[in-house]
């Protein structure tokens, strides 16, 4: 098991923090825990090509670098798991009902607090290398009217934080949570992950390809797919992007 390194990387503005720490890995300058925070990131990325918009210095903006040799590159879903556990468990104390909105956004109600991006580097069959990007609202009380949803912990709760201090809490529980992985304790993390779901057993509105149809969650399949039952029973299992919630 390695021991994560304290390493931490401050940067006033970059183009993306994820885009950093992937040419530290190429220049084989990452070593494994290493923290590349920002201030301000201008092409911020999320999922599929998607943006992330962000103040300068309002909210929580890094990405952790992990050399996850132990786990199968088909077994990748995991690393999202964790670090949306990590992320609820972070700002759990701070706000109430709290879900992770599959596959990886952490939602407040219906509003969305967090998003993460994941990249990783895969060598025989396993992830050498992986890119760990997290976004957290902590600070920003104004988004873009093209921003879908979005809420920040100050909006929630009135009060000011630290993001420094945010920092080092959720790269902690991170790590709490990757050591889990690493010894093996899966059915915990299945268990914690399905527990937060967000709608999960209850009845709402989904759409894929181009069509409305009420479901309800059921679970999560062996490689993230989200697993749907219809109000005749009938089950079905999507991928990333193939299906998307009603809010």
């Amino acid at each position: 098991m390695l021991k994560p390194d304290k390493q931490l990387i401050i940067l006033s503005n970059t183009d993306s923090t994820n885009n950093y720490a992937m040419q530290l890995i190429a220049s084989n300058r990452a070593s494994h825990g290493t923290v590349v925070l920002t201030h301000w990131q201008q092409q911020g990325k999320g999922q599929r090509g998607n943006s992330w918009e962000s103040d300068p210095g309002r909210n929580l903006l890094l990405s952790i670098i992990v050399f996850p040799d132990f786990l199968m590159a088909e077994k990748q879903f995991y690393l999202s798991k964790i670090t949306t556990l990590a992320i609820v468990d972070l700002v759990r104390d701070e706000v109430e009902d709290v879900t992770v909105k599959w596959p990886n956004d952490i939602y407040a109600g219906d509003k969305k607090l967090s998003g993460i991006l994941i990249e990783n580097i895969i060598q025989d069959n396993f992830i050498y290398a992986s890119v760990v990007g997290i976004g957290l609202n902590v600070n920003q009380i104004s988004f873009s009217r093209e921003v879908p949803n979005p809420v920040s912990l100050k909006l929630i709760t009135g009060r000011d934080y630290s993001v420094s201090n945010l920092t080092e809490s959720l790269t902690e529980k991170f790590f709490q949570w990757y050591n889990k992985l690493e010894s093996g304790g899966i059915s915990d993390i299945d268990s914690a992950y399905l527990s937060n779901l967000y709608r999960k057993n209850t009845w709402a509105k989904f759409i894929r390809d181009g069509k409305v149809f009420e479901a309800r969650i059921t679970g999560i399949g062996e490689y993230g797919q989200l697993k749907t039952e219809d109000r005749r029973g009938s089950c079905s299992e999507h991928l990333f992007k193939e299906i998307e919630y009603v809010i």
